[in-house]
């Protein structure tokens, strides 16, 4: 591709040296490329930060990464489920949760940031599971590290990039967070104004939390999160090796919900040449809490199976 991109640039030169030094030129520009994505990890990996992580149950390692505006707590049902027969590890994403805040939101750096909690715990393989941005995150985590990763199970997202459309909800974040709040009452009403669903509403605000002073704050650093929201809409990455992740990949689908497309199947096969789908009939966005009796069980049979 490199090469290609070189012939492309409109370069002549005369015969005979044209192809000694194209050759060059493209060992070159390849070289110089890999070293760039090889140092962009290594820079992610010193710049990553330990999750908030919750462990419940036996057996082989399961990790779960929440989607945006969440943390590991909106998984815990299924979680106590999975524990029967997994470790379950549900972690707070950066700038979520009870994990650090951080300046800087980018998946390299978010999954640099599972890769040094897994190294925390001691934990040297695990399945992965991630929801929405979770789901991106564990993709690129899966490209980046697969001798880390056993199966992965991506969740109602696909690995492109995505047009804006949660200004609303980060406007009327915003004006909670600029309020003096003195009940969820009062967040949910403010945050009417900006959005209808109270089902979503009652969502965003578990992100509240209430202060020594008895009012009530965000805990999600909104600031960084509107700051680099270019970069949880940006499309996962290939690793600096260009190699796709070879093992077993489940996507798991909502039938109502349109984050993953059938004209996304080129680009997930692209990268995971063993990926499956599974559509959750009657679900949306978040399928795991419609229907979770159902994603339980597409979710074991899944990991448990050969």
């Amino acid at each position: 591709m490199v090469y290609k991109e070189f012939l492309r640039s409109g370069w002549t030169i005369q015969w005979p040296a044209l192809p000694i030094l194209a050759l060059l030129t493209a060992t070159t520009a390849i070289i110089l490329w890999v070293n760039s994505k090889v140092m962009n990890h290594v820079t992610d990996l010193a710049s990553s930060v330990h999750l908030h992580c919750e462990s419940v149950g036996n057996g082989p390692d399961l990790t779960i990464l929440h989607g945006l505006f969440g943390s590991g707590e909106n998984w815990r049902s299924q979680a106590k489920k999975l524990s029967t027969d997994f470790t379950v590890h549900s972690m707070d994403a950066r700038n979520h949760g009870d994990s650090p805040h951080t300046s800087a939101i980018s998946y390299s750096e978010m999954a640099a940031d599972v890769v040094a909690t897994c190294a925390q715990a001691d934990i040297q393989s695990t399945h992965l599971l991630g929801h929405s941005m979770g789901g991106k995150t564990a993709m690129q985590l899966a490209l980046l590290h697969p001798d880390l990763i056993k199966k992965l199970i991506i969740v109602d997202i696909g690995p492109r990039k995505y047009p804006h459309h949660h200004e609303h909800i980060l406007t009327g974040m915003a004006k909670v967070e600029s309020t003096t709040i003195n009940s969820r009452r009062q967040a949910d009403t403010i945050l009417a104004e900006y959005v209808d669903n109270a089902a979503i509403r009652s969502f965003l605000l578990k992100n509240l939390t209430r202060s020594e002073n008895g009012t009530y704050q965000l805990q999600i650093n909104l600031d960084a999160i509107s700051r680099h929201y270019d970069n949880i809409a940006a499309a996962v990455t290939t690793a600096a090796t260009g190699n796709d992740f070879p093992n077993p990949v489940l996507f798991i689908k909502g039938a109502n919900s349109d984050y993953l497309r059938s004209s996304d199947r080129e680009s997930v096969l692209a990268l995971f040449p063993q990926a499956q789908v599974k559509t959750i009939a009657g679900a949306g966005h978040w399928p795991h809490s419609e229907k979770p009796d159902v994603v339980y069980k597409v979710i074991s049979d899944f990991l448990t199976s050969a």
